[in-house]
């Protein structure tokens, strides 16, 4: 399932209801002045919000990657080798005026003459492979267990438990975001017909002056959705709508046990059973975004002045459709990473995770495969707040963490955009075993479908800003292996000693080194930097 959720929203429910660069040197890590670094308590400026994980830690205080100055100082004018990033994920809008200048083409293939032209499986698989066909929603995976009806399965009896507990849960939060939406819609109403307009802004609300009952429980309204973060009524019932749309897919949809979304005529079961799907890597619908976004952090067209400026400037985007609104099958990712490797991918990003996985051993041994061609593969950590080491999640490199079959694949947890206490998501999962390091993930600007932009969060949006860097060093630094590139990018990150909040519960505070295995947060800057010492 995509890893991301609406999580903004939260509080609000709880609360409203009750050499290169001659002779440049590492920032050292741990770096002593670091945790001297003044915290940032001004509002981040519009331009901050929109590019906060390519700043500098020291510079700007704000805990992102080092991006620009790595451009700034050391990338400069140099030309690098161009690097094929395989996105498996939702549809792409390949057509996005920011990602149009940045797509893989399949130059083997003759386009829409109906033809499997470089006898790779795939008819007309320009610049990719869709492997959901034409549908989209999809069951969660404990569900389809459920839908099977087989009691001898392993996992029957424990996703029996889950489904009673989830779907009343989700039934409950449906009803809840239902709730607020009302409220805010209808205190919207009311302020703009007080107001004889449709836009207003804070002060104009602040200004008002009424003694009406209707009037003071609106203007109440709208001063709590300001005090949680929304100074546009439109963004916030936007947000809020979002989250009623999660929830009613989720129960009509991933929680469904008589929904069969399978549209592709192949049997899941069988991972002989190839072929199906079709050439068409496009999102089904506006609202399937997921994948676009994705993109876009990885490699949206620098320096054109549109939009948002990716990671890594010389890359090539391979679509792979393969993770639909509900739990992603474990064949369609398992073919979906042997595509990618077999196609030239040096790196994939996989931002989705699920937490029953019948056929994982088919996507682990695509993982294995991966590592052994060279491919880097970046894994998003998932957005439980949950302890890894303690739960498994998939898709991974070990069982029950025991021996990794994969020597480059990176898992990553989720930073906010405020250093300090508060600098890991409260969503992002972590595990000093299973999390290897956290990058920019929370409150992302990057493309949506229809030439429009967006901000999301979730490790969904932290793993491209590291396979970001990934592509950067192989871009530059082709004769490192994929093996290199992920050592440096846990060797060169900046280890910092700061306490944190760890899974949003304020009672559980560790150093921020405890959470990964790298005990390291991304930095482009260092890992250039040490690319550049290890290549020679």
């Amino acid at each position: 399932m995509k890893l991301m959720k609406p999580f903004m929203l939260s509080v609000l429910v709880a609360a409203t209801l009750s050499s290169c660069g001659g002779g440049a040197d590492i920032l050292s890590t741990p770096v002593e002045n670091i945790d001297s670094v003044p915290l940032k308590v001004s509002e981040l400026t519009e331009n901050e919000k929109h590019t906060w994980g390519h700043l500098d830690l020291v510079k700007d205080t704000i805990p992102g990657m080092s991006v620009e100055k790595a451009y700034a100082e050391i990338i400069k004018n140099r030309k690098g080798q161009s690097v094929i990033v395989a996105v498996i994920d939702s549809g792409i809008d390949i057509e996005h005026e920011d990602l149009d200048g940045v797509l893989w083409t399949n130059e083997d293939e003759i386009p829409g003459n109906g033809i499997d032209d470089d006898n790779n499986g795939y008819v007309d698989d320009i610049h990719g492979w869709n492997f959901l066909g034409d549908a989209y929603d999809e069951q969660l995976e404990y569900v389809r267990i459920l839908a099977s009806g087989d009691t001898s399965n392993p996992d029957y009896a424990r996703a029996l438990e889950e489904y009673d507990k989830e779907y009343q849960e989700t039934v409950g939060r449906k009803a809840q975001y239902d709730q607020i939406y009302e409220q805010v819609k209808n205190a919207d109403e009311t302020i703009s017909k007080h107001l004889g307009k449709e836009n207003y802004t804070k002060e104009d609300v602040e200004a008002i002056d009424s003694e009406d009952e209707a009037i003071t429980k609106a203007i109440s309204v709208m001063n709590f959705m300001y005090g949680n973060g929304f100074e546009d009524t439109k963004v916030a019932l936007n947000s809020i709508k979002e989250g009623v749309d999660y929830f009613t897919d989720k129960l009509n949809y991933n929680l469904n046990k008589d929904f069969n979304g399978r549209t592709t005529g192949d049997n899941p079961n069988d991972l002989s059973d190839v072929g199906y799907g079709n050439a068409n890597v496009l999102p089904s619908e506006k609202g399937e975004s997921h994948g676009t976004h994705v993109a876009g952090i990885i490699a949206a067209e620098r320096g054109n002045g549109k939009g948002v400026d990716g990671v890594a400037n010389n890359v090539k985007i391979m679509s792979l459709r393969a993770v639909p609104n509900g739990d992603e099958y474990d064949k369609d990712i398992a073919l979906a990473i042997r595509y990618a490797v077999d196609n030239g991918a040096l790196i994939i990003n996989g931002s989705f995770g699920k937490y029953y996985s019948p056929h994982s051993d088919w996507v682990r041994d695509a993982i294995a495969y991966a590592s052994s061609k060279d491919v880097v593969f970046v894994n998003a950590a998932g957005n439980e707040g949950i302890d890894l080491d303690q739960k498994e999640c998939y898709p991974n490199d070990q069982v029950n963490n025991g021996p990794e079959v994969s020597t480059s694949f990176i898992t990553v947890g989720a930073l906010e955009p405020k250093y300090g206490a508060n600098m890991v998501a409260g969503f992002s999962n972590y595990g000093k075993i299973n999390v290897d390091v956290f990058a920019p993930g929370a409150k992302i600007y990057s493309t949506t479908p229809e030439n429009e932009y967006d901000t999301k969060g979730g490790t969904s949006m932290a793993a491209p800003a590291v396979a970001g860097v990934a592509a950067l060093i192989r871009s530059y630094y082709p004769k490192l292996s994929a093996a290199q590139v992920k050592q440096i990018i846990m060797d060169s990150g900046l280890a910092l000693s700061t306490k944190v909040v760890v899974g949003g519960d304020t009672n559980n505070v560790k150093p921020i080194g405890d959470l990964t295995k790298s005990g390291k947060i991304v930095n482009a800057y260092n890992a250039l930097i040490m690319a550049d010492q290890l290549s020679k």
